[in-house]
């Protein structure tokens, strides 16, 4: 009997050795296919997907094949930036953008952290590449401009889970005059870089979260209101068995969603003050042929190695080949006053995924704070609310524990030991709001110690790095408006975020009209005075004191300076109320005349000169006067405007045309069933031929705002295509 079961346990082994022996093994391509038949696209009446997925994965498949149907030229482009290849589609002028890139990560170092991430985390990779793959492999017509085939490492470039991010803040003007001449920006470069981005369109977000005690329904609510580049994120819906059921904005081509909801928690990034990079100036020492760099009492050698890059010349590439720079602060990145300079910031790729991912899967605030202890959201504020009732507010999240005796707003001497980050700040000793007594709270990338009125965080309480003490234009206006204010609803929270007025100009044009009632000696100016006078300070497609005002404000920023240390609130203060009577008047006369050439007339509508137009799915717009557009009555968030509208390059046209601000925005309200309201600057899709292209754009310009299908059985009855990737 013993023989016998001997026997057969031998049998089995055997034919188990066989059958493994004889498995097929899937291809590439089978194995695509299989995993595309376990997902599910439902393109609803505005094109925005709903992916649904047995695993997360699965989800992930589908949703990066549905980015590629909607823009791969932005999906790819992104990648293209990230990974350091850019100076291979645009030329050696990119060099240094790469060059940055590859100072912070080589993709070898990006395999690395690939592989040594978690299982989960690791499948989620894969599908990320499989899903761009696969849409390659079905749709043969689309050709890549540099990436043909997608890795599964190449999500780890994104330093804390947002194309951009902190790398954005390194100075590549900074990077090519260290690495070229090995020298120190000149200082009317650095003075005209801060120019330029003092007149850019300022960047940023709002976030509102308002308590149930303010709401008719009784319920929380949460603005989610990014102001990024037109088109930057798509809107999508992903949902799988696993408890993923996720509804936002996504990145092209990240796999998670960056800014939005799930049934249960939402949550709303906006840009931060918090003291979260920092630079450390070099003590080098040569010996021999190798570098070192003082360190204490000790010498530690720098660790050197070499880049190599592509950069396209015509219709081939060339090579240059840089050194790389590094000690345990960073990569060396350029000069300061001789010294070789280190930058110091979050570079956790695996945690910053984890974070990112983990996060839209959270059904409660406990959940959500647990998720907070991975302190890799490093560049960003994060406003919440969820079904609980709670709202909240956290400043920054990654925060280095820095020696407050040392200024770290300037470069630190790095050869002093007690200027390195002592680990990191706890969430709790971080800068937090959890439900405050007056029913809501703000952040319009502004100080964190106006968030909640008189309910807010105490700025003495906190290490001076934490946050800048710095009001806007943006913060002033939230705050006025959800004073006082009660019973509301989705539609009345978006009508808050679409409100015209305008505080910036409150402060600036009384000042021009004392200025003219003063001087009185340019009578040809009365006629657009009066309209100023008489104007409320809101904008409108209608208002021809908003163009006045526009030209005025933007001309008088760019011509004059301000005494040095002030913020750019305090110059518009400045400019309305301490500046030369003489230079006031000079400025609207060059406002008005540059009107007067443009159009014919300074007496024209705020819509005939600020206009929406998108000829094409090219990144950026080759904006044409000749060509259809459509009118605008938003404004600069410079000046105010919660419903940011503003324009970050020209093509030297006469008309404005607004390339970022409000981009996608939602309402969300939180109870039984989540409920909500959306936006898109355009339309879902990156194709001219697409009905959905440029659907929402009447609804964006008017303030009407489209329901979110979030359950599936709404999804279902606006369903306008379902099929499996691939079909």
């Amino acid at each position: 009997m013993i023989k016998n079961f001997i026997r057969i346990i031998g049998l089995s082994v055997f034919f188990g050795f066989i059958s493994c022996k004889t498995e097929k093994q899937l291809t590439e391509l089978e194995r695509w296919e299989e995993q595309a038949n376990n997902v599910t696209i439902i393109r609803d009446d505005f094109g925005v997907p709903h992916i649904y997925g047995k695993t997360d994965a699965d989800t992930v498949f589908g949703l990066l094949y549905a980015q590629c149907e909607d823009d791969f030229n932005r999906v790819e482009q992104n990648y293209i930036w990230a990974t350091g290849r850019l100076a291979e589609v645009e030329g050696e002028e990119a060099l240094y953008s790469d060059l940055r890139a590859k100072l912070f990560m080589t993709q070898e170092e990006a395999i690395a952290n690939y592989e040594k991430s978690p299982g989960w985390l690791k499948k989620l990779c894969d599908a990320f590449a499989d899903g761009i793959n696969y849409y390659l492999h079905t749709h043969p017509e689309v050709t890549p401009k540099l990436l043909t085939h997608f890795e599964p490492w190449m999500p780890m470039y994104f330093s804390e889970g947002s194309i951009g991010g902190d790398i954005e803040r390194i100075s590549i003007r900074k990077i090519r005059a260290f690495y070229e001449g090995g020298m120190e920006i000149p200082e009317l470069e650095e003075l005209q870089i801060k120019k330029e981005e003092e007149m850019a369109e300022p960047q940023g977000s709002n976030g509102i979260a308002i308590s149930g005690k303010l709401t008719q329904s009784g319920n929380a609510m949460l603005l989610i209101n990014p102001h990024t580049s037109f088109y930057f994120r798509g809107e999508v819906h992903v949902v799988s068995e696993e408890g993923l059921n996720a509804y936002g904005a996504v990145t092209w081509g990240q796999f998670f969603v960056y800014q939005g909801f799930n049934e249960k928690t939402g949550w709303m990034h906006t840009s931060t003050y918090t003291d979260v990079m920092d630079e450390f100036k070099e003590d080098i020492v040569k010996m021999d042929d190798d570098l070192f760099y003082q360190y204490g009492e000790e010498l530690r050698p720098v660790t050197t190695s070499e880049v190599v890059l592509k950069y396209k010349v015509g219709d081939s590439l060339k090579e240059k080949t840089f050194p790389a720079y590094r000690t345990h602060h960073g990569p060396i990145t350029h000069q300061v006053a001789d010294q070789w300079t280190a930058s110091a910031m979050m570079w956790e790729p695996v945690k910053a995924l984890e974070q990112s991912f983990i996060r839209t899967k959270q059904d409660g605030y406990d959940g959500f704070r647990k998720m907070m202890d991975i302190r890799t959201n490093s560049s960003n504020n994060t406003v919440y609310a969820d079904a609980e009732g709670n709202i909240g507010y956290f400043h920054g999240n990654f925060i280095p524990v820095r020696d407050t005796i040392f200024d770290y707003t300037k470069p630190v001497d790095g050869s002093n030991p007690k200027t390195d980050w002592q680990g990191l700040h706890t969430v709790d000793e971080n800068i937090l709001l959890l439900n405050p007594g007056n029913g809501w709270l703000q952040n319009c990338n502004s100080t964190p110690f106006t968030a909640a009125m008189e309910y807010s965080p105490i700025k003495e309480n906190y290490p001076n790095y934490m946050s800048r003490d710095q009001e806007n234009f943006r913060g002033v206006h939230a705050i006025e408006l959800l004073k006082d204010r009660k019973e509301y609803t989705i539609d009345s929270l978006i009508q808050l975020a679409h409100d015209p007025y305008l505080p910036a100009f409150e402060v600036l044009i009384p000042g021009l009209v004392e200025a003219y009632d003063k001087i009185d000696r340019t009578k040809e100016l009365g006629a657009p005075i009066e309209i100023l006078r008489n104007w409320n300070y809101k904008t409108s497609k209608e208002s021809v004191a908003m163009t006045l005002a526009e030209y005025y404000g933007t001309l008088y920023m760019q011509k004059r300076a301000a005494p040095q240390g002030l913020s750019y609130m305090d110059r518009v203060v400045y400019f309305g109320s301490k500046s030369n009577l003489d230079e006031r008047i000079s400025i609207f006369e060059e406002a008005v005349k540059r009107l007067e050439n443009d159009f014919g007339s300074w007496n024209i509508p705020w819509g005939e000169v600020n206009r929406y137009q998108r000829i094409n799915g090219d990144i950026r717009q080759l904006f044409n006067d000749d060509k259809p557009s459509i009118p605008i009555g938003f404004a600069s968030g410079r000046w105010g405007a919660l419903a940011a509208y503003g324009a970050r390059y020209t093509n030297n046209t006469k008309k404005i045309y607004g390339t970022r601000g409000n981009s996608f925005a939602a309402v969300v309200e939180f109870g039984d069933k989540v409920a909500a309201k959306s936006i898109l600057a355009g339309g879902q899709s990156g194709d001219p031929s697409s009905p959905h292209f440029d659907d929402q754009i009447k609804r964006y310009a008017n303030a009407e705002w489209k329901k979110v299908a979030f359950y599936k059985e709404d999804v279902l009855k606006r369903a306008e295509k379902t099929y499996h990737p691939g079909e």
